[in-house]
């Protein structure tokens, strides 16, 4: 992160303006968090920020393991001045190793924090951990390919990744013929989401499961504008994508199936450095969710969705109370239910959904 320090905000933790210019280091986040909920060890094992959701992992045992990564991995220091400025040592990517991550999208709006340099580095990370990416290259071809993964006697999943400007991510970092950038979706306008369906259908062969991550929308709130919904429509009735991966809001937002193919309007973060920053509480973006999604191979529709409720506790995942998993199963129903899923707690105390 770049700034000034953090005397300005622990004088006025409730302005969010400050987290945007007043931060030198990841150490003043952490010295935030433990302002709230005790001390953070500063030497960790990569597995430390997984905390119990690697059990859950362990447990549930995915063929394939996917996140939007949100930050640039590199040591550059030619950042782009916008206010916040992410990026992990390199040393530190063996985390995404420790959780057994198998494809990181990068269309998102932090990526090229730290220039062409950042991303270039980024890529070769996560070349380096045998780990796929999608959503950025070198120029325009790399970046639209998909990420595929090989599931062994169980076909292939393609990966697509994709930023939209409403996510704030600038449009003239798109990729060109030329030139490294991202994969970015200038509207979310039926001409778009066509043009899209007809990369998706150029690349698939009979038999692929398509998963459309896309990095769209504000930050926080619940409201999901009709040209969102329409644009994650015509992806799966053009190209037959089985799940929408929406990200860009902190907190979940609503899920919602549509011709047996599951849209997530909103994952929300899973890992973030928010804890101790004052100003959206109402939306608990603290209690992140893990989407366990069971796909029918053979029609490609959603056959199961199983959710784990966390909460980051000293940028660790913890198991959340009864009354927060309570509260994030009643909100998620609330919100889903408007586009026809329902989420319901079960015994266990993970969620289930309903259509």
């Amino acid at each position: 992160m770049i700034g000034r320090g953090i005397d300005q905000i622990m004088a006025n933790p409730c302005d969010p303006a400050l987290h945007e210019r007043a931060m030198l280091s990841a150490t003043g986040y952490i010295k935030l968090a433990e302002r709230l909920h005790g001390p953070i060890p500063r030497r960790v094992a990569p597995t430390y920020i997984w905390g119990v959701a690697l059990e859950e992992l362990r447990h549930s045992n995915p063929d394939a393991c996917i996140v939007n990564l949100e930050t640039s991995i590199t040591r550059s220091e030619s950042y782009i001045p916008k206010g916040i400025n992410y990026r992990v040592s390199p040393e530190n990517a063996d985390c995404l190793v420790a959780a057994g991550i198998d494809c990181c999208t990068l269309a998102n709006n932090h990526v090229l924090d730290w220039g062409i340099a950042g991303l270039l580095d980024t890529m070769q990370v996560l070349d380096r951990l045998h780990i796929k990416h999608a959503g950025a290259g070198r120029e325009r071809d790399q970046a639209s390919a998909p990420a595929v993964l090989d599931l062994a006697n169980k076909g292939r999943v393609l990966v697509f990744s994709f930023a939209s400007v409403t996510s704030g991510t600038p449009e003239n970092w798109a990729a060109t013929s030329e030139a490294p950038g991202v994969n970015v979706l200038p509207d979310l306008s039926e001409a778009t989401a066509t043009a899209v369906s007809e990369g998706i259908s150029a690349a698939r062969q009979p038999g692929d499961v398509i998963v459309a991550s896309v990095h769209w929308g504000s930050n926080w709130g619940y409201e999901i504008p009709d040209d969102a919904r329409r644009f994650a429509h015509l992806l799966i009735e053009k190209a037959g994508v089985s799940v929408f991966h929406g990200h860009s809001s902190h907190h979940p937002r609503a899920i919602e199936i549509y011709r047996n193919r599951l849209i997530l309007h909103g994952c929300g973060d899973f890992v973030n450095d928010y804890e101790g920053i004052a100003g959206y509480e109402e939306f608990r973006d603290d209690l992140p969710l893990m989407y366990l999604v069971d796909i029918d191979a053979k029609s490609g529709d959603l056959a199961k969705l199983e959710i784990v409720p966390l909460r980051i506790l000293r940028f660790r995942l913890a198991h959340p109370s009864t009354e927060d998993a309570t509260w994030i199963c009643q909100t998620l129903d609330r919100e889903s239910r408007q586009l026809g899923t329902r989420v319901v707690k079960s015994r266990d105390g993970h969620l289930t959904a309903s259509w």
